[in-house]
């Protein structure tokens, strides 16, 4: 008797452990500034409105470099946000449709990353600089050709309201 009691304790604790090591664990929640971002606001709860007489950065597909034409857009945004008296400006990266959600995810952010670097570059103050990406999440013209996708792939500029 006492065998067959602890033969069946012995089962179902190793059922309990199996069962235990097959469940599917939630997806952790992002980050609370992650989720923010994500939604349009700013980790303290404000949102954002695009950079008064700042203009948009476009890039080259799957590329985050800086292309030529930019330099010249680059410098014009960081004498406008040298004028101006904003605390934060964000660097909003942008991905066109392409690719998996994860790559655009880490493709905007180093797209945000080179603008950041070349803005810090010109003497714009590195903590006055903000990046988030937004991946494809946000696109700036609908479609599913070249003609839409060349204005998906961007940096927009962004000022806490």
């Amino acid at each position: 008797m006492r065998r067959s009691v602890t033969r069946g304790l012995v089962a179902a604790a190793s059922v309990a452990l199996l069962c235990g090591a097959c469940a599917k664990k939630p997806e952790a929640e992002p980050a609370a500034s992650e989720r923010d971002f994500r939604e349009g606001m700013t980790p303290s709860g404000t949102t954002t409105q695009p950079a008064p007489g700042v203009d948009t950065v476009y890039f080259d597909y799957d590329r985050s470099e800086i292309r030529a034409d930019a330099g010249a857009t680059l410098k014009g945004n960081a004498k406008v946000i040298g004028e101006k008296d904003w605390d934060q400006v964000i660097l909003e990266g942008h991905c066109d449709e392409r690719g998996s959600e994860e790559y655009n995810l880490a493709l905007g952010e180093r797209r945000a990353n080179s603008v950041r670097r070349y803005l810090m570059s010109l003497g714009v103050p590195g903590p006055k600089l903000t990046t988030v990406s937004y991946g494809e999440s946000r696109a700036a013209k609908p479609g599913h050709d070249e003609s839409a996708w060349r204005y998906n792939r961007r940096v927009d500029f962004a000022i806490r309201k």
